[in-house]
């Protein structure tokens, strides 16, 4: 997952944190923001979710 995030925006990607955690949570946040959360809907995201998500964030959807 962070290799997809990593790849599509490694020109304008200013960090990325991998936080390990337990109790299977996996959440990933964009400036401060959350964009997915496993917890909350129940599921792993597909393989071009996080990105496709990223990017509406980056356009102000």
């Amino acid at each position: 997952m962070a290799e997809t995030v990593l790849k599509e925006y490694k020109d304008v990607i200013g960090s990325l944190e991998l936080i390990p955690s337990s109790g299977g949570v996996f959440e990933v946040t964009l400036d401060g923001e959350l964009v997915f959360s496993k917890k909350r809907e129940n599921r792993f995201p597909e393989p071009e979710e996080i990105t496709s998500r990223v990017e509406a964030r980056r356009n102000g959807g």
